[in-house]
């Protein structure tokens, strides 16, 4: 796509969709559970155990802001204890190449990104 393409898809509501939805994917937890389900349909305890220092709570949060997106179902068994799991849907699914390339990209660059804060915070002010 030519840069003239993307300045436009940006610009054609001030940004705000396209930072709407990089809010919830780049938010702290977000990835992580995508990444997560993406081994398979999960309960919440066991995606809770998956995810290290997550609380139940942030867990929640994020687990219902996926859902309302439509990346993830949450499906409820009328069992006794009730058992709810979770899964990504197509869409969620579709998140997990541009996932991954960014966090190859991260990897990939971690050491310049890393020399370059360490030269910015010993530059004299």
């Amino acid at each position: 796509m030519a840069r003239y393409e993307h300045t436009c898809m940006i610009r054609g509501d001030g940004g705000r969709a396209i930072r709407a939805i990089l809010d919830r994917i780049c938010d702290k937890w977000t990835m992580l559970v995508v990444a997560t389900l993406d081994d398979g349909r999960m309960r919440f305890t066991e995606l809770h155990q998956h995810i290290p220092g997550i609380s139940q709570r942030m867990l929640t949060l994020t687990l219902r802001n996926l859902e309302r997106d439509g990346l993830v179902s949450r499906t409820a068994y009328a069992e006794v204890p009730p058992r709810v799991e979770y899964e990504l849907t197509v869409l969620g699914k579709s998140l997990i190449p541009p996932a991954l390339t960014l966090a190859s990209w991260a990897v990939e660059h971690n050491e310049e990104i890393e020399t370059s804060r360490s030269e910015y915070g010993n530059r004299p002010r």
